[in-house]
């Protein structure tokens, strides 16, 4: 699970269309969406292989930090958590931000899940509207 998210070769198969290199700790990743024609940086701050991924993304206000940890069951399964900080509490948009954050996480993690147990690789693109 860990390889699909810090591999640019793995990563266009449930989330971004491309990355630019390779996750690793203290780099900048450039992600490009394909789909939207969007392209943004981000800072890889820490990573630990196979359980934890941390970067920001986004700039002056919007700059967040995004974590990513990895947690392995006993029934070798995966619980995937992902927190997202910086939102602004006096942001009157705030309720609506965090309601359509949530909802992008949740879409990625489904995309995630079908990548990596099912071979589908077409969810990723599939809320793009016409």
């Amino acid at each position: 699970m860990f390889e699909a998210f810090v591999d640019p070769e793995k990563i266009g198969g449930f989330w971004f269309s491309s990355s630019s290199e390779r996750w690793e700790q203290g780099r900048t990743v450039i992600l490009r969406y394909e789909e939207y024609d969007a392209e943004g940086e981000i800072e890889i701050v820490e990573l630990i292989p196979g359980r934890k991924i941390a970067f920001h993304w986004g700039s002056g206000d919007e700059r967040h930090l995004v974590t990513i940890t990895l947690n392995d069951r006993e029934d070798e399964s995966t619980v995937v958590e992902v927190n997202e900080e910086g939102f602004r509490e006096d942001d009157a948009g705030l309720i609506p931000k965090l309601v359509g954050n949530k909802e992008g996480w949740v879409y990625m993690l489904t995309c995630l899940k079908a990548y990596l147990e099912c071979g589908v690789t077409t969810l990723r693109a599939g809320l793009v509207h016409g």
